[in-house]
């Protein structure tokens, strides 16, 4: 009987010690999100994404444009036609942006 405790006590540990991990599914992934610059305009207009993922803007007009910050907390400086842009999101918060180049166009990249 005493042989058999001694068995069951390593298997106790092993469960408390998987019990003690961290769930694999609470942990998210960065993921990479895509904001089409075409037509003068950005699409989707507002994106929410979440700390440290990659936004990738890409232009599919024949003419350049910028992804600039309203606050310049990022910029992309010119992007010519059928090239791109990316960004890893590191602050939180709502940043809206613009094309300095044609200021009409106007977008919000939310990071959560």
């Amino acid at each position: 009987m005493f042989g058999r405790r001694v068995a069951l006590i390593p298997a106790l540990m092993m469960v408390a010690l998987v019990g003690a991990a961290p769930d694999s599914s609470a942990r998210t992934s960065a993921k990479t999100h895509s904001v089409i610059i075409d037509g003068m305009q950005y699409s989707p207009p507002r994106i929410e994404v979440n700390a440290g993922d990659t936004v990738i803007w890409t232009n599919k007009d024949p003419f350049p444009h910028t992804v600039t910050a309203n606050d310049r907390s990022f910029d992309s400086d010119e992007i010519a036609s059928k090239r791109a842009w990316k960004l890893k999101t590191r602050e939180k918060g709502s940043f809206p942006y613009i094309c300095t180049l044609h200021p009409t166009m106007k977008g919000i990249l939310v990071v959560k």
